[in-house]
């Protein structure tokens, strides 16, 4: 009986183990769009493409010739499938290919048949589609993250300062070469606040694309983040981010992935959803993992409290 009782309790353990393991494994989701308007048959051909396709980017994003940014396309006619992978220019080689790996499984379960799809992650983003997407603007599906918090002085002046920072920093981005287009940057703020910002393209576009794309991004904040202390904007071809905290390596690019960001909620209905998705996996990591620790700790020193008591009534009796 206590064999049996120490041996389930290893088994518990191990089992709490493993879903720790995977809860922290996973990348920080941000959004996901499925083309519900666009379908593949289950076994086609378009799904045998699709499949292949997405298994060669975790190899393949980080190379002597692709630095966080990798696409290609696989088949032929109606059958052909394009598809992009784009890391944050600070993360490290393997968190890209460890953000690309869990997104070619996930993308696959969450947009079923679909023929295209994008999916982001604080890490990463990856798309695909059954037309050509290389070296084309894409500035929608776009979705907004904001943090609830307001500035709550010089609204002006922190805006000014705001501003001429990502225009700056849109500027480095769009003059990267065809590797990498990525700045970050940081600017002193009214109250002595310090504003963090990073923005990227997609580099298969050209100085001018990039510029677009990113000007579409910024002419969000005053619409839809006017006054918050921070927010982010992605969208198929760029992206944008600013925080009043260091978010991301200062160093060389693809450095240590950053902590996750506070909690942003976001901006119409289906924003929201993903967005709360993103901060929810946050949320029970926190939580839980500490709770279940707590747990389990309890539960073997009953059990170690139940065995010493049997073996001592055991040496009573005898």
């Amino acid at each position: 009986m206590d064999l049996a009782l120490t041996n389930s309790i290893y088994l518990f353990l191990i089992f709490i183990a493993v879903l720790i393991t995977q809860a922290i494994a996973q990348p920080s989701f941000s959004g996901r769009y499925c083309d519900v308007g666009k379908n593949y048959t289950t076994n086609s051909t378009y799904q045998a493409n699709l499949n292949h396709l997405l298994s060669t980017f975790p190899p393949n994003i980080y190379t002597a010739d692709h630095t966080g940014f990798y696409n290609s396309t696989y088949g032929q006619n109606s059958d052909k499938v394009y598809a992009m992978g784009l890391c944050r220019g600070d993360v490290k080689p393997e968190a890209c290919r460890s953000c690309l790996n869990y997104s070619t499984n996930s993308i696959k379960e969450n947009c079923p048949n679909q023929k295209e799809a994008i999916e982001w992650y604080a890490e990463c983003m990856l798309r695909y589609s059954n037309r050509s997407i290389f070296g084309v603007v894409e500035t929608n599906p776009r979705y907004w993250f904001w943090n609830v918090n307001n500035v709550t002085s010089n609204v002006d002046d922190f805006n000014q300062v705001l501003n001429a920072l990502l225009s700056d920093l849109k500027d480095k981005a769009a003059a990267g070469g065809s590797l990498l287009k990525h700045a970050t940057g940081n600017e002193t703020a009214p109250n002595f606040q310090t504003i963090y910002a990073q923005l990227q393209c997609t580099p298969d576009l050209s100085q001018t694309q990039c510029t677009r794309c990113l000007d579409v991004a910024m002419a969000d904040i005053p619409r839809w983040c006017d006054g918050k202390q921070s927010a982010a904007i992605i969208s198929p071809s760029c992206n944008l981010r600013f925080e009043l905290y260091l978010f991301y390596e200062p160093s060389s690019p693809i450095a240590d992935a950053p902590p996750p960001s506070p909690p942003s909620p976001s901006i119409n209905n289906r924003t929201t959803t993903q967005g709360k998705k993103s901060n929810t996996s946050r949320t029970i990591i926190i939580v839980v993992v500490p709770t279940v620790v707590c747990v389990v700790l309890i539960i073997s020193i009953c059990a170690c409290l139940r065995i010493k008591r049997k073996e001592g009534e055991e040496e009573i009796s005898n």
